[in-house]
C-alpha cells in the first residue's frame, strides 16, 4: 500500500494564488469542487483514494483560501498552472458542477494531459440555462444587490435542493455544510469576481473529448444538468453515463456510497 503522505501549500498563478493539498502516492488524480463550494467537499474522496493515487485537490480561484479573481483568468489554465509546479505531466480529473466545467476545458486545450475524466453533475462552457427554476433564481441572485445571504439562498435552492425538492427533503448535514461554505466565500471573496474567467467554449466541442469519460448525475438534478449529460455522452466517443437515485446536484454528498462505488470501479 502506498504511503500516505500529505501536504498543503500555495501555488502562483497570474494575478493570483491557488491554496492545494496532495496526499498519498501512485497515479495522480485531481478533485474539482463545485462553484461557490471549495476543496473540502472531497473529504471523503481524498481520504478514499490516496491508498493508490496521489490525489490533489485545490481551492479554485475566487473560492476557499485562493486569491479573488481580479484581471482575466481561465480556471483551466489554473489548473494547467498547478499540474506544471506540481510536475504532474498528466492526471485523471473528477469534477463537480463547475469543476466538471474546468476539467472538459483543460481536457479540450491540453488533451494529453488528461488519462481519464469523471464529469460529476456537469456543467459545460457555453451552455445556456433554460429550467425555469435556475432561470428564477439567477434572476433572484441579479436582483440581490449583492447581498450574501440572499445569494447563498438561492444558490442552496438550485444546487443544493434543486428543483424537484423543497429544503426539508434535503439531508440538513449537506444542506449544512454548502450553507457554510458558499456563505463564507460569497463573504471572503468579492461579489461578481468569477466575470473574469473565460473559457473555451466546449459546447460545440464535446466530439472532442477523447478521453474515458464517466457521467454521473442524481435523478433529482435539473434538466439543465441532464441535457448536459445526455450531450457529452452522445457526442464523446468513450463517455458513458450513470444515474444516481435520491441524488441532487451534490452527488458524492447525499450518495456518497454509490459514488463511491462508480468511481473506484471507473478507475480501477
Amino acid at each position: 500500500m502506498a504511503i500516505d503522505r500529505r501536504f498543503t501549500g500555495k501555488v502562483g498563478v497570474p494575478d493570483g494564488e491557488l491554496a492545494f493539498e496532495l496526499r498519498g502516492a501512485g497515479t495522480p488524480v485531481v478533485l474539482l469542487h463545485g462553484g461557490a463550494l471549495d476543496r473540502s467537499t472531497w473529504d471523503a474522496e481524498s481520504t478514499l483514494l490516496a491508498a493508490n493515487h496521489t490525489v490533489i485537490r485545490y481551492d479554485a480561484r475566487g473560492h476557499g483560501n485562493s486569491s479573488t479573481p481580479t484581471a482575466p483568468f481561465a480556471h483551466h489554465e489554473d489548473l494547467n498552472s498547478l499540474l506544471r509546479a506540481l510536475e504532474l505531466p498528466s492526471a485523471t480529473l473528477v469534477g463537480l458542477s463547475l469543476g466538471a466545467r474546468t476539467g472538459i476545458d483543460f481536457a479540450l486545450t491540453h488533451p494529453t494531459q488528461v488519462e481519464r475524466l469523471v464529469l460529476v453533475a456537469p456543467g459545460v462552457s457555453g451552455m445556456a440555462f433554460q429550467d425555469p427554476f435556475v432561470l428564477d433564481h439567477l434572476r433572484r441572485i441579479g436582483e440581490s444587490g449583492g447581498d450574501s445571504t440572499v445569494i447563498a439562498e438561492c444558490f442552496l435552492r438550485m444546487w443544493v435542493d434543486g428543483p424537484h425538492r423543497s429544503p426539508t427533503e434535503v439531508d440538513p448535514a449537506v444542506r449544512t455544510q454548502c450553507a457554510t461554505i458558499a456563505t463564507a466565500n460569497f463573504t471572503h471573496h468579492t461579489p461578481g469576481s468569477q466575470r473574469f474567467a473565460t473559457e473555451a467554449g466546449a459546447w460545440d466541442r464535446l466530439a472532442d473529448l477523447a478521453a474515458p469519460t464517466l457521467l454521473v448525475v442524481g435523478d433529482q438534478d435539473s434538466t439543465d444538468i441532464h441535457g448536459a449529460v445526455n450531450r457529452i455522452a452522445a457526442a464523446a466517443p468513450s463517455a458513458r453515463a450513470e444515474v444516481v437515485p435520491g441524488a441532487g446536484h451534490m452527488v458524492n454528498l447525499e450518495r456518497p456510497a454509490a459514488f463511491h462505488r462508480l468511481l473506484l470501479d471507473f478507475l480501477d
